[in-house]
């Protein structure tokens, strides 16, 4: 009835908060706990539940949406969350941010700051190591989702942020503890790989798929992939196929990649012919694949350098000139007297023919790329950015070369056709035989020219990519990426204040154009340029004097350029300097994880199967790639004739597929029981989950030892306390014993002489 309803609830959370394991079985064998909702629901979800928790605002030392489990999952009471498990308690968990549902809309306008504590409270027992451990099947999967979600939580609700981020890092702790507790490479892979570990999915080279380890670097959790036992393995990976390779010196390894560059046509030759032999093995390593693109990428950089070799000493042709005027030991041309200047300017030498397959072999690879990572994944990684614009650019180069080509090639060929000498040409074939300094502006080639300048940078600062492999230089590539997220930021402040006095120096000085004694601030370019060079400190002062003497906009101008110049030079710049500082220093603090996680995402990147060979060999089809697309257009005829059948047979298939789907159904509810896992996992565990049993065993043994341990210490404390205090009580009662003692003793001595001196 009510009264024997009284409390019993709020009995329990008491009982869960204290750690008494019996009491709390006691509770739980009352009979108002057959339902299993009690458990589950709060207390200010169960109203119309009799006095169950007898809820009071005033009195309750807990919040009125913490439920048992939620509670138990809080204190990290591992054997009390068996318990409720076993009898059916679960944490129903929160909707997402932007439900919009009936119930998420009526809690948000009733009662935000409740409704967000209670987000909060849930998302806590979630994240409890003993609710991980307990009740998922895999705990590691969940508390790499988990992390995630409350990374992004911390993200969308500012006002928690610290809240949410403790909580994923506390996700992220479980799992890099979990790792910690490994004790085989079995066990290790398991973790790394995930239930794929048991179904042998593995690719054409026999490595494994290593799916937790991506989800984990896609959700950054640094300290799991930098950790000893991951990295061991994927040094493993790493030197697959190389044999004693890992163990070599420094020397030996520069001695192979040396060789590698060197015999690199040969390899790719070796491997076109037979890809499955021993070559074709150690080329598919994921070192020797890395060594192979580094390899083919600097031969790249040293065909830019040497395009432009004939030139170092100067060009023989001035821009003032043409072929016909050309300077002393120059180039000699055929005497052609027909033969246009610009037909000596726009062909392809046998350098750009080169550095053009090497362009084209890069654009295949990512074209394959994106094809097997597919857009959304490809777009994530900030390098991806870089090799295509680098490419486009190549290619929007080369194209307009190829246009200026084509169209002195019709200019060349009206010559041949309607004249015998380049007198009396009409104006637009004329202007094929002028000098550089006579071109138009929007000439093909010059934009040509301007383009392959700007890729060539693009080149150059590509090869920070392979940084991360070295120790040394790893640490500093991810500063500079850190600083350049730094500088991004800081150029939103910069372009306001510059964007301010810009404007304001050109509305003061623009009506005195011609009266200065420069044209500084007069247009809107001049004053880009002025304030822009100030900040190097290569504008003169003399740029905002007037000569008619209008002192007051003269002095106006002194003030503006001397608040610009203490702003954006002893200001801004110094504070750009303290974040460039600061995000070094978080780097450099935390350095080893770092580059670890850095070399990680770069050694995975080699992991997957195909892009053997670097450019410009990969434009070459192997045999191993027809067998590919032969067998995948076999794939295809299959599937439509399954396809075929499939209709034919509708109505079987379509019972046989009810019939899975109830089993699937079926097997999604979580069962209670004792060992918290689905019904086809207790009649066929699979060896990812003994493994992870094994692992979730030792987890929770830790975690007690190390609470009793703690308990321990704080017993020893609570027990010098009493010490004191009952020494302090004792001492107290000697005290006013010894009191006691001597006041009798004081009256014994005046009674006595008292009664000597009445004899006397």
């Amino acid at each position: 009835g009510r009264t024997d309803l009284a409390r019993v609830g709020d009995a329990l959370l008491l009982a869960i908060s204290k750690g008494y394991i019996r009491i709390t079985e006691a509770l739980l064998s009352h009979p108002s706990f057959r339902d299993a909702n009690r458990l589950t629901a709060s207390p200010a979800q169960v109203d119309m539940m009799d006095d169950f928790y007898a809820y009071d605002e005033d009195g309750t030392r807990f919040s009125h949406d913490v439920t048992p489990v939620i509670l138990a999952a809080h204190c990290q009471e591992y054997e009390i969350v068996h318990t409720l498990l076993s009898k059916g308690a679960r944490i129903d968990p929160p909707h997402d941010y932007f439900c919009g549902c009936d119930s998420c809309n009526y809690h948000q306008q009733y009662d935000s700051f409740s409704h967000s504590r209670s987000r909060i409270n849930a998302y806590r027992g979630l994240a409890s190591p003993a609710y991980l451990s307990l009740f998922n099947e895999d705990p590691v999967l969940a508390a790499l989702e988990l992390s995630n979600e409350l990374a992004m939580l911390a993200d969308i609700e500012k006002e928690f942020k610290n809240d949410y981020s403790r909580l994923s890092n506390q996700c992220k702790d479980y799992v890099v503890g979990l790792l910690d507790l490994c004790r085989s490479t079995e066990e290790v892979e398991a973790i790394l790989n995930g239930e794929t570990f048991c179904e042998d999915t593995f690719d054409v080279a026999g490595r494994p798929p290593l799916t937790r380890l991506k989800l984990a670097i896609k959700y950054e959790l640094k300290k799991f992939v930098a950790h000893p036992n991951c990295q061991q393995q994927l040094l493993s990976i790493w030197y697959e196929n190389l044999p004693g390779l890992r163990q070599q010196t420094t020397a030996v390894k520069l001695l192979v990649v040396l060789a590698v560059a060197v015999g690199l046509p040969g390899l790719a030759v070796a491997y076109w012919v037979t890809p499955c032999s021993r070559v074709g093995k150690v080329l598919r390593s994921p070192f020797m694949k890395f060594v192979a693109h580094a390899s083919s990428f600097t031969v790249f950089l040293g065909l830019l350098i040497l395009n432009a070799a004939d030139r170092f000493a100067g060009t023989t042709i001035l821009p003032n000139m043409t072929h016909h005027q050309q300077q002393p030991g120059g180039l000699q041309f055929k005497s052609d007297p027909l033969l246009l200047y610009r037909k000596t300017t726009t062909p392809f030498t046998w350098m750009e023919i080169l550095i053009i397959s090497w362009v084209m072999g890069m654009i295949w690879a990512e074209v394959k790329e994106i094809w097997s990572q597919g857009p959304e994944e490809y777009l994530v990684e900030l390098w991806n950015f870089l090799d295509f614009g680098m490419l486009a650019i190549f290619l929007a180069s080369f194209s307009c070369r190829f246009s200026a080509m084509k169209r002195a090639d019709l200019a060349q060929s009206f010559v041949y056709q309607h004249n015998k000498t380049l007198d009396k040409l009409p104006p637009e074939v004329e202007y094929f035989t002028k000098a550089r300094i006579h071109w138009m502006p929007s000439d093909p080639q010059l934009i040509s020219e301007g383009l392959y300048a700007i890729a060539v940078v693009l080149s150059f600062s590509r090869i920070a990519y392979i940084l991360p492999a070295n120790e040394s230089f790893g640490p500093l590539q991810i500063s500079l990426g850190r600083t350049v997220k730094d500088i991004f930021k800081f150029m939103v402040i910069f372009l306001l204040v510059f964007l301010a006095f810009m404007i304001g120096m050109f509305n003061l000085y623009s009506y005195y154009l011609g009266a200065k004694q420069n044209d500084a601030f007069t247009t809107l370019e001049e004053s880009f340029k002025t304030l822009f060079w100030a900040i190097f400190g290569l504008s003169e002062v003399k740029s905002v004097v007037i000569n008619n003497g209008h002192k007051f906009i003269e002095n106006i101008g002194y003030i503006l350029y001397g608040v610009y110049n203490v702003t954006m030079v002893i200001v801004l710049l110094n504070m750009l300097i303290a974040m460039i500082n600061s995000s070094f220093q978080e780097i450099e603090d935390d350095a080893d994880v770092e580059w670890k996680f850095a070399r990680a995402k770069l050694w995975l990147s080699y992991f997957d199967e195909g892009r053997t060979l670097p450019a410009p060999f990969n434009l070459v089809p192997s045999p191993k790639s027809f067998y590919y697309l032969v067998f995948r257009i076999k794939s295809c005829l299959i599937h439509v004739c399954k396809e075929n059948g499939h209709h034919r047979n509708s109505e079987v298939e379509l019972g046989r597929l009810n019939s899975q789907a109830k089993d699937e159904r079926f097997r999604s509810y979580p069962q209670s029981g004792e060992e918290f896992v689905h019904i086809k996992s207790r009649q066929h565990p699979t060896r990812y989950q003994n493994i992870m049993k094994r692992l979730i065993k030792r987890y929770v043994l830790k975690a007690q030892v190390d609470k009793e341990s703690d308990e321990v210490n704080e017993g020893e404390l609570k027990e010098i306390k009493q010490d004191i205090s009952s020494l302090r009580y004792e001492l107290l009662e000697e005290k006013s014993q010894a009191a006691e003692e001597l006041a009798l003793l004081i009256q014994q001595l005046g009674d006595k002489f008292g009664k000597n001196t009445m004899r006397h």
